[in-house]
């Protein structure tokens, strides 16, 4: 099967290139995979038309747009679209259920499924202490023991106290686009360092056996 993964941001993009292959496997053998990075994850439209110009490639302004591509482009092919956000402090029931909304007014629809990082996806390299702890050895042990997997609880800046200096203070001071740069080299350290199955974030094990349901790996 082929995956078309849409993500919101780069850090996004970053992680699961890493992770993708520990839970589908090496790229072509025999499952295929590109990840798409956005530039934010916007709002789903009023009424479900395509938002802003799609040049700014955010996300949820352009979801109606870019699944009726897929179900041009894919359907039937042996292929789905999956498509990754945050919660970003939204309901999630809401959130999936617009989501889905669009999927509806589509034809052909392609095979596609939602999923939801809570509160952000580096909550899902928050669930893998082990890797946290091989990236970032000097990683306070305090900080990470405080944190409640999944919580909404300003993640990211949780993730800065852990291992960066001066915390997320630091990097509020400084302000974009260090902040995303952070992200991104948080992704490239910790995720690579990821296993699948010792992961203790209960929205990444929702993502993490979505796609081996898809792929038919048991």
């Amino acid at each position: 099967m082929h995956f078309e993964i849409l993500v919101e941001d780069a850090s996004g993009r970053i992680a699961l290139a890493a992770i993708l292959p520990k839970i589908l496997g090496v790229q072509g053998e025999p499952h295929t995979y590109r990840c798409h990075a956005y530039k934010g994850i916007g709002h789903v439209p009023k009424d479900l038309r395509p938002g802003t110009d799609a040049s700014k490639r955010i996300l949820l302004d352009q979801l109606p747009r870019i699944l009726q591509g897929y179900g041009r482009s894919l359907v039937p092919k042996d292929a789905s679209v999956v498509v990754v956000v945050d919660n970003d402090r939204r309901d999630c029931n809401e959130l999936k259920a617009d989501m889905l909304a669009i999927l509806q007014t589509c034809y052909p629809r392609p095979e596609t499924l939602f999923r939801i990082a809570i509160e952000e996806m580096e909550a899902w390299l928050l669930g893998d202490r082990v890797a946290i702890k091989a990236a970032y050895p000097k990683a306070r042990s305090r900080v990470l023991d405080g944190y409640v997997q999944d919580s909404v609880c300003n993640t990211w800046e949780t993730l800065a106290d852990a291992v960066h200096l001066g915390g997320a203070a630091a990097l509020k001071r400084q302000g974009y686009p260090l902040i995303g740069q952070a992200k991104c080299a948080w992704a490239e350290q910790i995720a690579p360092l990821m296993e699948p199955s010792r992961n203790s974030s209960k929205s990444f094990q929702v993502f993490r056996d979505g796609l081996r349901r898809l792929a038919g790996i048991s």
